[in-house]
């Protein structure tokens, strides 16, 4: 049976994974799953995030609170760019029902969303980062997505340590961020706003705001 209430899928992989190490790799994955896990415990704390790996260097996580989807993702982005490792992931957003979210992980996880966001992770060319797939997606969402993702490439690594703290749900403030990274309030303040970062909240929180809006417009209806 399918649940009507929608959720967000991540689907991804690690680009240029065959250039590297396995161990690298893993390295890779083993911080895209560890910020999974931090955001379900500090900022959703409904969510089980079940982040898991497939394929190697591919990778899955679900989130229940779907309108945070693309701030998640840019934060992942971000994570591995401060990580310093030379190694960058592709994320398809998917957002709709799914009928199972699996018994111990998403190995056998099912439903329109796993479907919607595993095909945007296939279709996508292999200069393309980032895709939105949902059946109530507009243009608006993909160029949303793809400036926002052209802005974070721009990002040095010392700028994308910080954003990946500051993009986070619940954001900490900029001292809690300095303690994490050992650095003054001062040089998070410094970082933030050369990663422009007021710019960014401010545009994903109208763009939250409008999916919030989406979700409940549809929530009555079926999600196809």
């Amino acid at each position: 049976m399918s649940h009507p209430f929608p959720i967000a899928v991540l689907t991804g992989d690690i680009v240029g994974s065959t250039k590297t190490t396995p161990d690298t790799v893993s390295q890779a994955l083993a911080l895209l799953q560890r910020l999974a896990e931090d955001i379900s415990a500090h900022s959703l704390p409904e969510t089980m995030p079940r982040f898991t790996r497939f394929r190697g260097d591919g990778w899955q996580c679900y989130f229940d609170a779907p309108a945070f989807a693309p701030r998640i993702a840019l934060a992942m982005v971000a994570r591995l760019r401060g990580a310093d490792i030379g190694l960058e992931t592709r994320i398809a957003i998917g957002i709709g029902s799914y009928t199972s979210l699996g018994r111990n992980d998403l190995s056998d996880a099912g439903g329109d969303v796993f479907e919607r966001s595993g095909r945007a992770l296939d279709k996508m060319s292999t200069q393309s980062r980032m895709a939105f797939a949902w059946h109530d997606a507009t243009a608006t969402d993909q160029i949303a997505l793809t400036l926002l993702r052209e802005r974070a490439s721009k990002w040095s690594q010392e700028q994308a340590e910080a954003m990946a703290e500051t993009l986070l749900p619940s954001a900490p403030t900029q001292s809690i961020i300095a303690d994490r990274l050992g650095i003054s309030p001062q040089a998070v303040s410094y970082r933030l706003s050369g990663a422009g970062a007021p710019a960014i909240k401010k545009a994903i929180d109208l763009w939250e705001g409008d999916i919030r809006k989406r979700l409940t417009l549809n929530e009555d209806q079926p999600h196809a």
